[in-house]
């Protein structure tokens, strides 16, 4: 098994690029849904619905094989859409439906009465937002949005099924020539635990820090 890890290390960075990309791409547009749902913006809080109804409805694999066989046959001028660029539109959107919930709770929970009393001391609504809204509302939401994360480089492995070499890819042909399916697989999925509990001990740190200015709240 120990021979698998320099087959398949190489991979990790195409992994986690799929990831990070992904995951950015989720947040933004999350957060861009999770104000539209909390504000109840018209017409486009309907169609926000409806989205994120889609794509947490439906299963992560037909939601890459559409971007990827399904709308290039429709739409010619898709054709440029290739594996890689397929599974992060896919991650990223169906990743997005979910986060854009945490973000529109994350929002919600922190007390109308903290933005007014902000304002009332003189605070603009932009600075408020910035320095009383947002802080709580991050501090609420990264919990969830690392979980997200987590999944997504988890799901990454998906990107095989359309032909994309990456680290599962990688490690379904050696054990096919070699017929090490065990090591192979075992291999495999050791350095995806690794990713996991790396970033978990990467965000557990985060989350100290974050929590830290309100720690200090408390004991005063």
């Amino acid at each position: 098994m120990l021979e698998m890890f320099p087959i398949l290390l190489p991979y990790v960075p195409m992994v986690l690029g799929m990831s990070v990309i992904a995951t950015g791409l989720a947040i933004i547009l999350g957060l861009i849904l999770g104000v539209i749902t909390k504000n109840r913006v018209p017409i486009l809080y309907h169609i926000s619905l409806v989205f994120i109804s889609y794509f947490r409805g439906t299963p992560s694999l037909v939601q890459i094989f559409i971007f990827y066989f399904g709308l290039p046959q429709l739409f010619p001028q898709l054709l440029f859409i290739n594996g890689f660029t397929a599974v992060i539109i896919a991650l990223s959107l169906r990743n997005a439906a979910y986060l854009s919930e945490v973000f529109r709770s994350s929002l919600t929970a922190v007390e109308k009465g903290q933005l007014e009393a902000a304002l009332s001391v003189g605070m603009s609504k932009g600075q408020a937002l910035k320095r009383i809204v947002l802080p709580q509302a991050i501090r609420t939401a990264v919990p969830p949005t690392g979980n997200f994360f987590i999944m997504i480089i988890k799901e990454t492995s998906l990107a095989f099924t359309i032909g994309v070499t990456d680290m599962f890819a990688q490690a379904k042909l050696s054990a096919a020539s070699s017929y090490n399916f065990f090591e192979s697989y075992v291999a495999v999925a050791l350095i995806y635990w690794a990713l996991t509990a790396l970033f978990s001990f990467l965000q557990s740190l985060y989350e100290r820090r974050i929590d830290k200015p309100y720690e200090r709240g408390v004991s005063i």
